[in-house]
């Protein structure tokens, strides 16, 4: 059996009953400190670190009695960090005891100032559950490095669910009991991930339904502006090479598009699309104009859309080629003048739905812009 001292994250104890997979009323937990030693913000990163330093404090948790078990769950968790683990003497109320201690690489990272378990907790908490709720249902099933190497997906999937979760409620219904959750699965996850549910809903008559197997794609929360020039009353498209379309054997799997993406965590709809645009055109946006905020395909897919037009001088923009090589992608940029741009809608030249949805925005609303 393993005592550990936990200092960071972890001492958020919903985050801790996830990892082990266990209710804490189940384990032996005591608030402790480590004297000599300081919990440190990590550069660029929300999670601490822990270091050696005369006269400090280190407050945390000590967890007695942890099972093999525990231990191989907490390293799977942490598999991406590679932490050492180093028996210390640390304080408790019921006096001193001998627990081990994760301690990063020396050097690995740069730390700053103090961190406060308070502060992860108002703004980080949320989707960090989320993002251990998806680690930890592949425990056992995929290695601790693959994941690690899926953490950037992961971390966006888990910030889009938060998001969702903060959206208005519907009024009508009571998602307590209106909806039964017999079985939850994880089928797949790699940059993309595939989930299933066994579930009930309330029907219309006010019966609950059979149990139902759905599935569904997690994908992330996205944006998509269509850059438009009011003066040259022309727009911007961008075409790109899309895997599903060719998978669905459709002989043109090159399609032209809006610029989009998915929101990075701590990203606005507003920062990433601006940032989207930059990367996949080397386009500057003097404006952003919302024009819509939707689901793409809620029978199959999570995926959360922020539509917008994005205002900008296209004059001096030529065709090129854009995206990140890292990320796989490559983009080429064309002008398309507003009359082609809807003859197009209208000829069903565009077969993506975000342009046509864009485009039909912008019909409506182009005389207004282009008098302004």
């Amino acid at each position: 059996m393993t005592n550990l001292f936990f200092y960071g994250t972890l001492c958020h104890l919903p985050l801790l009953e996830c990892v082990l997979g266990r209710p804490r009323a189940n384990l032996h937990i005591a608030d402790a400190r480590l004297v000599g030693h300081a919990v440190c913000s990590v550069a660029g990163e929300t999670f601490p670190a822990i270091t050696a330093r005369p006269g400090a404090i280190a407050w945390g948790i000590v967890v007695r009695d942890l099972s093999d078990e525990d231990v191989a769950r907490l390293r799977y968790y942490e598999g991406g960090f590679d932490y050492g683990q180093t028996p210390l003497q640390v304080e408790t109320a019921e006096g001193m005891v001998t627990a081990q201690v994760f301690f990063p690489e020396p050097g690995r990272w740069a730390l700053t100032g103090a961190w406060h378990l308070a502060d992860w907790q108002r703004a980080h908490a949320p989707m960090v559950m989320a993002a251990a709720e998806e680690i930890m249902a592949w425990y056992g099933r995929k290695l601790a490095e693959d994941i690690a190497a899926r953490y950037t997906p992961i971390n966006i999937r888990a910030h889009a669910r938060v998001l969702a979760g903060q959206r208005t409620p519907d009024p009508d219904r009571d998602l307590t009991r209106d909806v039964v959750v017999q079985a939850r699965r994880h089928a797949y996850m790699n940059f993309f991930s595939l989930r299933e549910v066994d579930l009930q809903f309330r029907q219309h008559d006010g019966s609950l339904g059979p149990v139902l197997n759905r599935g569904a794609l997690f994908v992330g929360e996205a944006v998509v502006v269509l850059p438009y020039d009011p003066v040259r009353d022309c727009v911007l498209l961008v075409e790109q090479f899309r895997a599903p379309v060719f998978m669905a054997g459709d002989p043109a799997p090159w399609v032209w598009e809006p610029v989009a993406g998915l929101i990075d965590p701590g990203e606005t709809p507003e920062q990433a699309a601006r940032r989207e645009a930059q990367e996949e055109a080397g386009l500057t946006l003097d404006r952003l104009l919302p024009a819509g905020r939707m689901y793409s395909s809620t029978g199959s897919s999570s995926e959360f859309l922020n539509l917008f037009i994005g205002l900008a001088d296209l004059g001096g923009h030529h065709p090129q080629d854009g995206g990140l090589a890292e990320e796989g992608e490559d983009i080429r940029s064309r002008l398309v003048s507003f009359d082609k741009l809807i003859e197009g809608v209208d000829n069903d030249r565009w077969r993506d739905m975000p342009l046509v949805t864009t485009a039909l925005w912008l019909a409506r609303h182009r005389d207004r812009l282009r008098q302004a």
